[in-house]
């Protein structure tokens, strides 16, 4: 038995996170140190996103701080650049801005995956994810903000350009993004006197003939039935051809203008395992064998959507297991278990887990549901979705924060206000520091009219912050 191991732990995601918190429940005391590496210092608990995007949890509620729950483990918030298994090294970007190598004995891999983007003209400059807490947020400021730019304009043109969205892509993150925030815009249009629930333009194009394949062909025509019952357009067997300036156009003909492209069209394993030496498949996975160790490397263990693990619960030699929330979790803890018994020198076990069914959210009181091959629709499904949810969320902490949100909503309604101000901070105290007056080199007091005096209104004359009520800033981001 090894004693005073190093484990490195690349990603602090589903896989990263729960893998770590059994480590260090199953370590015995001196038997091995746990570090876990991440950009972020939380893990974010991604099927609440769209609840949190739609104001029905608070967005600090779906997000679990690592330090707070691997009290025994190591953290280092860093992004890691490369992996040289031959040197049991792990090279990591800190966050303070130095890079610094990290040494191991056993080492898990799962940085998790990124969006899966394509060469259409416009996707960079005008698309925006949907895979973390930031992207929810700015979204749903974004969406709200939208609302309020179409009710202070009388140009038509613009103001059907302000109120279409279009979501590209018919899986789960797309489904239940567009469901929710396309409840919130109805709901918040009663705000405004004069915008109506049927102005807005919610728009959803998936290249594929069918959606959310997970719940299956039945449960999929249901779910499009309920999508075009609130109004929503959607196009299946369709492609965009172009985003460029907002000017979207697919390839069945179909052209708008639209400020909203929420981008969900599937996703691919984090691009830094290019600068590794580990063994990948054809699609940039790396390969596992059912005891999740990495082909080759019985130091070295990985799991999730960066990971190619082979489904046993299918008869196809070549089948593997989904990029699934289900599949993670569940596999950290078969990984869990396996780095132990690898330190103790004891037989490893097979992840094997038989499909138990999918739940998704259609919106508020809306959802499906397929369960050991039992088909459910509507609020009971809606209801299964949360319940399953809110049971898998980390911590006792976070799962009564999310009820007390959920029953906050319920008799007080959705939050429905944006704070565009979260997207640029400092914007206002820029516009102030510039306009003040310049200073006399000799005596140092103000040139000219002071800030009592000064006649400019703060922030601009109002034709300038009209036109500033109709722009938005992007934040930056990774494709």
């Amino acid at each position: 038995m090894a004693s005073n191991a190093r484990i490195v732990v690349v990603g602090g995601g589903y896989v990263g996170m729960y893998t770590a918190l059994r480590l260090q429940k199953r370590l015995r005391r001196g038997e091995a140190e746990v570090t876990v590496i991440d950009p972020q210092s939380h893990m974010t608990y991604q099927p609440f996103l769209p609840e949190a995007a739609a104001g029905s949890i608070e967005p600090r509620h779906v997000v679990v701080p690592l330090r707070k729950v691997l009290r025994k483990c190591q953290h280092l918030t860093g992004r890691v650049s490369a992996i040289s298994h031959a040197r049991r090294e792990v090279t990591v970007e800190l966050s303070a801005g130095r890079t610094t190598t990290v040494g191991y004995d056993y080492l898990v891999v799962a940085p998790g995956s990124v969006a899966r983007t394509l060469p259409i003209p416009g996707l960079a400059e005008h698309g925006i994810a949907f895979k973390t807490v930031g992207e929810a947020i700015y979204l749903r400021n974004h969406v709200l903000s939208r609302l309020d730019a179409a009710a202070t304009t009388l140009d038509p043109a613009l103001r059907r350009r302000l109120l279409t969205f279009l979501v590209v892509g018919g899986g789960y993150a797309g489904i239940e993004a567009l469901a929710e925030l396309a409840d919130m815009a109805r709901y918040a249009s009663r705000y405004y006197d004069t915008i109506n629930r049927e102005d807005i333009r919610w728009v959803l194009v998936e290249a594929a003939n069918r959606i959310m394949p997970e719940v299956g062909p039945k449960m999929g025509r249901y779910t499009v039935e309920r999508l075009l019952d609130a109004n929503i357009e959607v196009n299946l067997d369709t492609r965009v051809k172009t985003m460029e300036g907002g000017h979207v156009e697919l390839d069945d003909g179909q052209a708008f203008d639209t400020d909203t492209i929420i981008w969900t069209a599937g996703v691919k394993p984090n691009p830094m395992l290019e600068s590794t030496d580990l063994p990948r498949d054809s699609r940039g996975r790396v390969e596992c064998g059912a005891d999740l160790q990495v082909v080759g490397m019985p130091e070295v263990f990985s799991a999730g959507d960066c990971a190619s693990v082979p489904d046993l619960s299918k008869d196809d030699p070549e089948a593997r297991t989904s990029p699934s929330a289900q599949h993670a979790v569940r596999q950290a803890k078969v990984l869990a278990d396996n780095v132990v018994a690898r330190l103790r020198d004891k037989p490893l076990t097979d992840y094997k887990h038989s499909y138990a069914g999918s739940v998704a959210s259609l919106g508020l009181y809306k959802g499906v549901a397929e369960i050991y091959g039992i088909k459910l629709r509507g609020i009971v499904a809606w209801f299964m979705h949360r319940t399953y949810h809110v049971s898998r969320m980390p911590t006792w902490n976070r799962r009564v924060r999310i009820v007390v949100d959920w029953t906050s909503a319920l008799f007080f309604g959705r939050e429905v206000v944006a704070l565009g101000q979260i997207n640029d901070p400092r914007a206002d105290f820029d516009r102030v520091a510039r306009n003040r007056p310049p200073v006399d080199a000799g005596s140092g007091s103000p040139v000219g009219p002071g800030p009592d005096t000064d006649p400019r209104p703060v922030g601009g004359t109002p034709e300038r912050r009209e036109v500033e009520a109709t722009t938005e800033s992007t934040p930056s981001r990774t494709a």
